[in-house]
């Protein structure tokens, strides 16, 4: 807890790792005062310094993770200008619209030695180059920084990657690309090389496009090639978690070994040499899936799991899966802030304390009864688990959750044994054609049923709002029911009753904060124009193209409590409070009165803007997404001669505008 504590400060207030260890090597040599002390006097001196100095580790970590201080991170060096940078392949990333992207490791910049991470793009049409993990390469180029999210509430991709350690990005044009013939193999590229051989198997063989892409996400863990009505339906299924090779996946196989390989228990030493045959065939499994940071998570999390059934002590189970805990976030401090690995642990962590609990509760003579039970309350305990995080950061609940789990999870155990059948009977070309049909047709019923669970539609709740502090709250209160149901105590059912009082509080309080709020934006959308005015929760979308508007609207519905919205098209002019705002489009219609507040471009308009900024000199002048990025730089070359403010939403992201009033349309 304190190490997350520690890297949780380092992280946001930016501390270098060697202010936090010094302050580690100053504390220690007190930790011996500090027992005998606490023996004579009984204060907790040793706790208090341990806490200490294990958040200064937290703080340390993560440092180091970011090479913060470190005087040859490439941050140090003129970023202004281009270099030859040397870069190495660490991931291949899933393309997206307009580009291909990895993340690479900096090696040098103009034959210096320099360090850190970077994002690289390259067209995603483009035939002429083909990065793999560990291909190294020189490019002449200049890291660009990653903008911000553009739109209120909307996914911000920098603050996603500055999470991962990586604060550039670098994009190019194949034909500017050296590609080093020999480059230093690593065992992650090893890894990622051998499962694309893997697929490269599978693809020769019969398999429906869609099934072949859930078997490439259920095994190996590479979901580039599911459709996205594939993966929605299993996102509204409850079912998601299947389609990545985590916690899930590396449990069921450890089951799977235990049991296979118990007839080893009769050998001398048989239960060590299990162990480590156990601990071998999971990283073996790692290795197949490309050692993937989520199947990285899971491997090292279950290989503390199969060392604690190795121990045979379950009321050690939970530290454990906290030992486990700590040595990855030692190794891989930014771990902390990805959605996988906090799903993983809250899963993992929820299980070991409530599923006990809920066997206790209740147990069937009935062997089937009870097997239904055991994992209706596994899915139960893990659901819990999640679902504060689930509603923060997806705001939406599958209520069907438990019908799908029910239907699917039983069978997993058995499907990933003979996908990894079928896997290794492809590598050596010895997969006959009934397996691929069975096999095909086992994934395509999978398909069926969370297609069928999906369409449900009723019973997946959609649009929740829920911030930070209730996700914590949600958490407290999770937290003191089970232990209310554990032991009801009056105590206990008073802080469950305070932490509901106060979640209650706070979502009154949010909803007289938003009734209060009146605001317009303009959001940045390509090829359209879209304001957006909240009056309490209502939101009027006014926009030239009501279904070009894309998820904006529905994301600041969502995070500022929208309960009702309709949409007007765009006009001319308007009144904003005391100020006008004119709108100028493609018809290029101009303003006639003088000293407009505000002039809004739109629609690439052809006009002379220097001699509209002379004639009605405008206080300010707004250019949306909707324009040409050529007239952008004209019209912002104008603006800075004539020094008029100007405000590009493609650059500075959404703009506010300064009202008192209601937004009312004013004559044309």
């Amino acid at each position: 807890m304190w190490v997350v504590l520690g890297i949780i400060i380092g992280f946001y207030f930016k501390v270098g790792p060697f202010l936090s260890l010094i302050a580690m090597l100053v504390l220690l040599p007190f930790m011996y005062w500090a027992n005998k002390k606490q023996r004579r006097d009984g204060f907790p001196y040793f706790e208090v310094l341990t806490l200490f100095i294990t958040v200064c580790l937290g703080v340390f970590v993560v440092g180091i993770s970011m090479y913060r201080g470190m005087s040859h991170h490439y941050t140090k060096l003129d970023l202004d200008k281009n270099k030859v940078w040397h870069l190495k392949v660490r991931e291949v990333l899933k393309p997206n619209t307009f580009s291909q992207r990895y993340v690479v490791k900096i090696i040098s910049a103009d034959n210096e030695i320099a360090s850190g991470k970077s994002l690289f793009s390259i067209p995603v049409d483009s035939t002429l180059m083909d990065l793999q993990v560990d291909d190294e390469f020189l490019v002449y180029a200049k890291p660009d920084s990653i903008r911000s999210s553009l739109n209120p509430h909307q996914f911000d991709y920098k603050n996603y990657l500055e999470k991962q350690g990586i604060q550039h990005q670098i994009k190019v044009d194949p034909s500017y690309i050296l590609k080093k013939i020999s480059g230093q193999k690593t065992l992650f590229g090893l890894a990622s090389n051998f499962r694309e051989q893997i697929i490269s198997k599978l693809k020769q063989r019969n398999f429906g496009s869609e099934e072949l892409g859930v078997i490439q996400a259920l095994i190996l863990g590479k979901r580039d090639d599911i459709s996205e009505a594939t993966y929605n339906n299993y996102k509204n299924a409850g079912a998601v978690h299947i389609l990545a090779v985590s916690g899930l996946h590396v449990g069921i196989v450890l089951f799977l070994l235990e049991f296979l390989l118990l007839p080893l228990e009769r050998l001398p030493k048989g239960k060590t040499l299990k162990l480590i045959t156990v601990v071998l065939l999971l990283w073996g499994y790692a290795f197949v899936a490309g050692l993937s940071p989520s199947i990285v998570r899971a491997v090292t999390m279950f290989s503390f799991v199969a060392y604690a059934m190795y121990l045979n002590r379950p009321t050690n189970s939970f530290n454990i899966v906290a030992l486990s805990m700590l040595f990855i976030l030692l190794v891989k401090p930014l771990f902390l802030f990805q959605i996988g690995f906090q799903m993983s642990y809250a899963a993992v962590f929820a299980i070991v304390w409530i599923y006990p609990k809920l066997q206790k509760f209740w147990f069937p003579p009935n062997i089937i009864v009870r097997k239904i039970w055991q994992l209706l309350s596994v899915s139960v305990a893990a659901q819990l688990g999640v679902l504060p995080i689930s509603l923060f950061y997806f705001h939406q609940f599958p209520a069907l959750f438990f019908i799908s789990n029910l239907l699917i999870i039983p069978f997993l155990g058995l499907v990933l044994g003979f996908g990894i059948l079928v896997i290794v009977l492809a590598l050596v070309d010895f997969l006959p054609q009934f397996l691929v049909d069975s096999f095909n047709w086992i994934i395509k019923m999978m398909n069926s049923i969370i297609g069928w669970v999906a369409q449900k539609e009723g019973f997946i709740i959609k649009n929740i709002p829920f911030d930070v502090v209730e996700l914590i709250l949600g958490y407290f209160i999770i937290i003191g029911l089970v232990a209310l149901l554990s032991k009801p105590k009056w105590k206990t059912a008073l802080v469950v009753c305070c932490g509901v009082s106060i979640f209650q509080g706070w979502n009154i309080w949010n909803r007289v904060q938003d009734h209060q709020k009146e605001m317009i934006i303009l959001a940045h959308r390509s090829r359209n124009t879209v304001l957006l005015h909240q009056n309490g929760n209502s939101l009027t979308i006014i926009t030239s193209d009501s279904a070009n508007i894309g998820n904006i609207a529905s994301n600041y519905a969502i995070a500022e409590r929208i309960q009702k919205t309709d949409t007007l098209k765009l006009k001319n002019s308007y009144l904003i409070g005391s100020k006008n705002l004119f709108v100028v489009d493609s018809s290029a219609i101009l303003p006639l009165e003088a000293y407009p507040d505000y002039i809004l471009l739109t629609e690439s308009p052809k006009l002379n803007l220097e001699r509209l900024l002379d004639s009605i000199k405008p206080k300010s002048i707004i250019a949306d997404g909707s324009n040409f990025p050529s007239l952008i730089y004209k019209w912002k070359q104008s603006c800075d001669q004539k020094e008029i403010p100007f405000h590009y939403t493609g650059e500075k992201g959404f703009y506010v505008f300064d009202f008192e009033d209601l937004l009312v349309d004013s004559a044309h």
